[in-house]
């Protein structure tokens, strides 16, 4: 075997390792934080559950905040959500990129229900849990800020609707509170959620002529 190809042996096999323990971790972590809280639960215990060194979840997630986030981020398979977008960007009808925007927020709520306990009590619990919170949102409406642009350019948003206020309205109607309050509350189907909020973006944000 070649240098070169040992090398790329060996690098794919210390990926491989690295990907199962950063997994091991994160599954230790969520049953500690159900179990225990998020606030009770160190890093020492949940390299003492993954089998793993404290050290070793250092370099990997930095925090405890750095392993909620890696939670909040993999509860959507990173290829299903990439896929979804794809499909919005390929859309041509701004009523069906608008109707698929509203599944994206059903699939992405609908995946991090199973967590939402973990994720309530650490908000309460972790005041570096609303600045994480608070990280993701912005995030979220920058991601947002291309699709009303496009909306824009099209001539397809409401009358008197600016642009400005038609990203803010997008990002607050699609937020996980909207999901919550409906869903998690008042008992909502997922079905019914996302068909309300695509009728509702659809209603609110462009033309009836579109």
């Amino acid at each position: 075997m070649s240098n070169s190809k040992k090398r790329i042996y060996i690098s794919e096999s210390r990926n491989a390792q690295s990907a199962q323990t950063r997994s091991r971790i994160l599954t230790s972590a969520k049953k500690l934080f159900q179990v225990e809280g998020f606030e009770d639960v160190t890093i020492e215990k949940i390299a003492q559950s993954a089998n793993v060194s404290a050290p070793t979840i250092y370099a990997l997630f930095q925090s405890k905040r750095g392993i909620l986030r890696a939670l909040m981020d993999e509860a959507l398979p990173n290829s299903k959500r990439e896929a979804l977008v794809e499909k919005v960007t390929l859309e041509k009808s701004v009523k069906n990129r608008l109707k698929l925007a509203a599944q994206i927020s059903r699939e992405m709520y609908d995946a991090e229900r199973a967590q939402l306990d973990i994720f309530r009590g650490a908000s309460v619990l972790a005041p570096e849990f609303k600045e994480l919170e608070k990280e993701r949102e912005q995030r979220r409406h920058k991601r947002l800020e291309e699709s009303v642009k496009t909306m824009e350019n099209e001539k397809a948003l409401a009358k008197g609707l600016s642009l400005s206020k038609a990203h803010d309205i997008f990002w607050a109607l699609t937020g996980r509170d909207m999901y919550r309050m409906l869903v998690i509350e008042q008992g909502w189907t997922s079905d019914s959620y996302e068909q309300w909020l695509s009728d509702l973006l659809i209603k609110t944000l462009i033309r009836e002529d579109v």
